[in-house]
């Protein structure tokens, strides 16, 4: 299991990510793509990265606008494993 980062970790953490924000043992990043097909795209990426990782995030799909979650549930808490899949998110995002 993976092991929980403290509120000091995580805080810092969340700060080396673009555009994500943190509300307890959550990290979130809202994004507004070009058209709804292109957000279908980056979902569609960020699912077979996710996949890969074992790790699955909440998405949120509204429009042109995608929010993602990320959380590890399994060990209650935010882990490394969150901030690795947000930053690969980011590039996903960052190529749009």
């Amino acid at each position: 299991m993976a092991e929980i980062l403290n509120d000091e970790q995580a805080d810092e953490a969340v700060t080396k990510l673009s555009g994500w924000t943190r509300d307890g043992v959550t990290i979130e990043r809202t994004a507004n793509l070009p058209t709804f097909p292109k957000a279908i795209e980056v979902v569609g990426e960020v699912a077979e990265l996710a996949e890969a990782a074992d790790h699955h995030p909440d998405i949120d799909i509204r429009w042109r606008t995608v929010t993602f979650r990320l959380s590890t549930h399994s060990a209650g808490g935010l882990t490394e494993k969150d901030f690795s899949l947000a930053s690969q998110i980011d590039g996903v995002l960052d190529a749009v």
